[in-house]
């Protein structure tokens, strides 16, 4: 176990008093204090309501009744799976391991990876998304917002479970993601080191593609090489267990902004949110955008307002939450830093769209102290803020995901009556 997934283990071991305990239920030690440059940070929730049915997802889960499925969009504090990846496992042990979720194949991107899976692939895949100058501007970007493709028999992506961590060690829902298009190629699938499966994805026109595979509940490894007939190009790869317990997607994107979601094609994005069925969304933008000083905050509030409102048509029963920014200090010519006024402009539209959407809101910087609070993290020892005054370490990820933990699993208020208390299991759970 490497650095990084130790530092996640350790602090994921350490969570607080479940929302509804599954009986017996482990013994759990209380949550450490948070560090001293650390400040408590309350989710907020005007309505009251907001979490509902997260809540009752995980009441379900952890009676053994179905599955708690969250699915956490984001910039690049999302897209390296830290904090989501400290949620996952933590809310994993605490009410089961229903499985990893979604993944992007192959390496969308130099730096991609996930906590508690395994991931590997060539390198001749071409990534497409929507704030790349060269990607297709045709939206086709699924619910990752990014998409890979190939025609290329010597490519391949493969993604395994987990040998030795305390929970992706299993699988028994394979699913492979892809597009139908007109001059589309075929694609193998070798689950195991065998070929389980030939995949033609030619079509009249465009529409997603899903491939099912039943496996029993073991470890697995699924690999895909195109034929080299035509294009293919894929979405995401799923393992998921038919089991209660907690799923978390994690489609975070370097770089991106909120607005980037009104690139991708809507019908699509519907489609395979729909078919996630999460419990809870998560938006957590706005780093990068505390950058656009060429940006008027009024175009801000407006493209974000819209993005907030296609994730929640998109998944209309789903509780939200948006995730502020972390601070951002200004570095100055001269050298040194100074406040940034646009973060906490940011921080101020993020604040009054979550409550007018009925969304919760948690507010990153104020979990950092305000106001230079990055300057602290990263002077702490060991450093939770990274040298680039933007990015967290490995163990600030993991003070954000504790915080953020403890918010998550505080009682509850009754489930309101136009949110549902229970949902299917989407896997055949038992």
């Amino acid at each position: 176990m490497n650095r990084v997934a130790g530092t996640l283990f350790a602090v994921a071991l350490l969570a607080c008093a479940p929302v509804a305990a599954r009986s017996p239920s482990p013994r759990v030690p209380p949550p450490p204090p948070l560090p001293a440059v650390a400040a408590p940070t309350p989710i907020e929730d005007p309505s009251g309501h907001a979490l509902d049915t997260f809540a009752a997802g995980l009441r379900r889960a952890a009676a053994g009744r179905g599955q708690t499925h969250i699915l956490a969009w984001g910039a690049s504090h999302t897209a390296g799976d830290f904090y989501t990846g400290f949620l996952r496992r933590a809310l994993q042990q605490r009410f089961g391991d229903a499985g990893h979720g979604l993944v992007l194949p192959g390496k969308p991107w130099r730096h991609y990876r996930h906590s508690d899976i395994n991931l590997a692939s060539s390198d001749g895949w071409i990534t497409d998304r929507a704030d790349k100058a060269d990607a297709r501007a045709d939206g086709l970007y699924g619910i990752a917002g990014a998409s890979v493709r190939s025609d290329s028999p010597a490519d391949w992506v493969r993604v395994s479970t987990t040998r030795d961590n305390p929970v992706g060690r299993k699988a028994a829902v394979v699913e492979a993601w892809y597009l139908k298009q007109p001059g589309g190629g075929a694609f193998d699938v070798r689950i195991d080191g065998r070929k389980a499966r030939r995949v033609a994805t030619a079509a009249e026109s465009t529409a997603a593609g899903y491939e099912t595979f039943a496996l029993r509940d073991a470890g697995h490894t699924l690999e895909i090489r195109p034929v080299g007939d035509g294009e293919v190009r894929l979405f995401g790869v799923l393992m998921e267990r038919r089991k209660s317990g907690v799923v978390l997607d994690t489609v975070g994107i370097p770089g991106s902004r909120a607005e980037n979601i009104l690139q991708w094609n809507e019908t699509l994005f519907r489609e395979q949110v729909a078919r996630r069925r999460p419990d809870l969304v998560i938006l957590s933008y706005g780093t990068n955008e505390a950058g656009d000083d060429d940006v008027p905050i009024a175009d801000y509030e407006t493209a974000l307002r819209a993005a907030v409102a296609r994730v929640r048509s998109a998944a209309p029963d789903a509780s939200c939450l948006l995730i502020g920014p972390t601070d951002r200090p200004l570095p100055l010519p001269e050298g040194g830093y100074a406040p940034r006024p646009r973060r906490a402009e940011i921080t101020a539209v993020q604040r009054r769209v979550s409550a007018e959407t009925e969304c919760a809101f948690f507010d990153a910087a104020g979990l950092m102290g305000g106001e230079g609070g990055m300057l602290r993290w990263v002077a702490a020892n060991p450093p939770l803020g990274s040298s680039d005054h933007v990015h967290l370490t490995p163990e600030g990820y993991a003070v954000m995901g504790s915080a953020l933990l403890r918010e998550l699993l505080r009682p509850a208020a009754p489930a309101s009556p136009r949110t549902p208390s229970t949902t299917p299991c989407r896997t055949g759970c038992r």
